[in-house]
């Protein structure tokens, strides 16, 4: 391996061997993402611990103990109360398990009437709340025949009248509907979760707390959910910018949030459930499969049933919009396109919800006004239930999933068991030899349990190189700042695994990437790794279709893994359309010496160099995955257009002309690059005519903008005007 040093760029550039094209690179763009550090492991205990006959429920708590809570119904689906633990038995992977843990659970559905006011209460002021949620004492069942209930105001997935109608049916909720075994925390999400008050069943407190929730803060992050096509409003905007690249960040920073509120409540063995309060989660854009799933398991590991609240309740769906809407953009109003990607949009936006709730084993509420009856339907849900732990025999921290069964021992004829129906194992790093950790790496690639202490973000492009092939160039980022070095040798040392697969709509594989790389850093160039990112790029050769990605990372100091997984789509460029085909646009603001690579790139031929469209020369184009740029950068653009027709003077050449436009936010045009003329049809790509142009940044003012690419075939009168949103810091 070699380490090259790009003194006008300060970045630290990365290669190594491997079966595809590699430029994994350090680079200083954007703030870092925070590390994350998991919580130590409780010191393990002796199982079989009882309950007092009549004191609290202790328990011995390790990273052993299994917690189930489970329901049991007759054959009118009435619930079974006052069962024995005698009357259950319970398996994992097939072998029975020992009892440890066995407490029922019946809870009211009574309202509570509220305390009559006395003349000393009117001067009393409420108590404040706890802002923080409690941790039970260790080895004791802290709320027995309680319903702990967790009110989670998701206020940037809400416009004001959503956060309005929430606010009312929790004070609907508390005035009306608690019971006396309620107990209720209150935890709002604008950027990130802040809990608001502790368990409790003040109501005084808790009506409090809902009253002077902020109404109108983040409510604008509601409305970022522009694609840019002419289906969407019409805001008056000259140029609108696709938005999609916002909404898989977003989307992602929300599940983590809830996947957080899971771990604050791990510690509470106790059945919960988080009534989310949300107007849908956008779906739009490279969604990231397995943040969902790592956040359902997050949830299923805590004993947390997710019931997500639908804010915009009894949708009319007029077409084109609402009076608070505008119309759309061009003329699908009239031709019925602007309804059906409405109603498509809304049903995307509530995917997510559904999918939190049936993994979970809660419930989605949408279609209703009285968000109320919603939050009445969770008690219910939560009337009784038996909660259940045992020690699993099973002590091998490999990460593997663990199935549970139940098994009733009473006859009762039509009996249904309801519980959870299994875990992942923990993984312990330090105990793996190589063999072990090649396995967990292969493992986690097929794994239903993402990880994400490793947070990652992926791009996706594509190209064609041949009449029936593209090539689909990925992209991966991870933060320095999360990534861990070990001194050694009198340098600091890390290494990045990293692993890939793609598979068809079969789910057959037609694509792998496995890949070590060491990097070894002095002081210098290790403060610089911390505060930027390492960035991976692979490629893979395609036929057109739908396709299923999903790439594992690991740093193998601490063993912290992440996982990225996303469906995606490989156009068919050959069909005819009316427009001008293109290419993905590539931005970016670093190239590499191709001879700088070791291993695959130093033996590829140059044919294949040629025909590889991120290589310019002897260079290699680094995508900039987050489209934020330095005013001391130069951005790179490059891209195809395809099949242009010849120009009749010389038909060995093409009339493309192209330009590029920056518009501010108010859609003023700051900033402008061409025409460019693009003649020259490449060899090594059938009907490809690149485009390549650089654009200095240091007369850009700071800010953010709508950047056009506007490509023109003269002579076949097509153009395209495909748009990104761009950062100049």
């Amino acid at each position: 391996m070699r380490l090259t040093f790009l003194r006008n760029a300060g970045l630290i550039i990365l290669a190594t061997t491997g079966a595809v094209l590699l430029a994994p690179a350090i680079a200083q763009q954007g703030a870092p993402a925070p590390a994350t550090t998991a919580p130590a492991a409780p010191p393990a205990a002796p199982a079989g611990a009882k309950p007092a006959a009549d004191g609290p429920v202790l328990f011995k708590s390790n990273t052993n103990l299994v917690i189930a809570d489970i329901t049991v119904k007759d054959k009118s689906g009435n619930l079974i109360p006052n069962l024995k633990e005698s009357d259950f038995t319970v398996y994992e992977d097939g072998k029975a398990q020992k009892i440890s843990v066995f407490e029922y659970q019946e809870l009211g559905m009574e309202p509570e009437p509220p305390e009559e006011l006395k003349l000393s209460d009117e001067l009393k002021l409420p108590e404040k709340p706890k802002a923080e949620l409690t941790s039970p004492t260790p080895g004791q069942l802290h709320f027995k025949d309680k319903r702990l209930m967790v009110f989670y105001l998701d206020f940037s997935s809400m416009g004001i009248p959503e956060q309005l109608r929430s606010q009312e049916a929790a004070l609907d909720y508390l005035q009306k509907h608690i019971t006396k075994d309620d107990l209720v925390a209150i935890i709002l999400y604008a950027s990130t979760p802040i809990v608001l008050s502790d368990f409790t069943d003040d109501r005084d407190m808790l009506t409090t707390v809902i009253r002077q929730l902020p109404i109108g803060e983040a409510s604008e992050l509601a409305a970022l959910a522009d694609t840019g096509d002419e289906n969407g409003a019409d805001t008056g905007a000259a140029f609108v910018a696709d938005e999609s690249e916002f909404n898989v960040y977003n989307t992602d920073k929300k599940l983590i949030a809830i996947g957080q509120v899971a771990k604050m409540l791990k510690s509470f063995p106790e059945k919960k459930a988080l009534i989310y309060f949300s107007s849908g989660v956008s779906g739009t854009g490279m969604e990231n499969q397995a943040q969902l799933e790592a956040t359902i398991n997050l949830a299923e590991k805590a004993n947390m049933a997710i019931f997500p609240i639908d804010a915009r309740g009894l949708m009319a769906d007029p077409p084109g919009g609402g009076a608070s809407t505008a119309g759309p953009r061009g003329a699908g109003l009239y031709n019925g396109s602007a309804y059906n990607s409405q109603r498509a949009g809304i049903n995307a936006s509530q995917d997510t919800l559904n999918s939190l709730a049936a993994d979970t084993g809660g419930k989605l509420f949408v279609d209703t006004n009285n968000l109320s009856v919603a939050i009445q339907g969770v008690q219910k849900a939560m009337s009784s239930y038996y909660l259940i732990g045992y020690y699993s025999n099973n002590d091998k921290d490999d990460g593997k999933y663990r199935k549970i069964t139940y098994k009733l021992n009473s006859k009762i004829a039509g009996a249904k068991l309801e519980g959870r129906e299994g875990y992942y194992a923990d993984k312990n790093w330090q105990k793996m030899n190589g063999e072990d950790k090649e396995y967990q790496l292969t493992q986690a690639l097929s794994s239903g349990d993402p990880v994400t202490d490793l947070p990652l973000v992926l791009q996706l492009d594509y190209f064609r190189i041949s009449p029936t092939a593209y090539y689909v160039p990925a992209s991966i980022r991870v933060p320095g700042s999360v990534v861990a070095t070990a001194q050694k040798g009198g340098a600091l040392e890390t290494q990045l695994d990293f692993a890939g697969q793609v598979q068809d709509e079969t789910r057959a594989p037609v694509g792998n990437v496995r890949d070590n790389i060491k990097i070894k850093l002095d002081g210098t160039n290790a403060e610089r790794a911390t505060k930027g990112t390492y960035q991976y790029d692979a490629g893979f050769t395609l036929q057109p279709g739908t396709y299923h990605l999903k790439f594992v990372v690991r740093e193998n100091v601490t063993g912290k893994m992440g996982t990225f997984e996303t469906r995606f789509v490989v156009p068919d460029l050959a069909a005819d359309t009316h427009g001008l085909k293109l290419s993905s646009i590539i931005w970016s603001n670093q190239r590499n010496p191709v001879a700088s690579a070791v291993g695959s790139a130093e033996r590829a031929s140059r044919q294949t160099l040629a025909a590889n469209p991120l290589v310019v020369g002897t260079e290699k184009v680094i995508p900039n995955v987050t489209k934020v740029f330095r005013r001391s950068q130069t951005l790179y653009v490059n891209f195809d257009v395809y099949d242009a027709l010849p120009d009749p003077a010389n038909t060995k050449e093409r009339r493309v002309k192209v330009s590029m436009s920056l518009f501010n936010r108010n859609g003023v045009r700051a900033f402008e690059v061409g025409p460019i003329d693009a003649t020259q049809v490449i060899a090594t790509r059938p009907e490809a005519v690149p485009v390549q142009f650089s654009v200095p940044l240091k007369d850009v003012p700071p800010g953010e903008y709508t950047s056009q690419i506007s490509a023109v075939d003269e002579v076949g009168r097509k153009f395209a005007f495909p748009r990104a949103r761009l950062v100049v810091r």
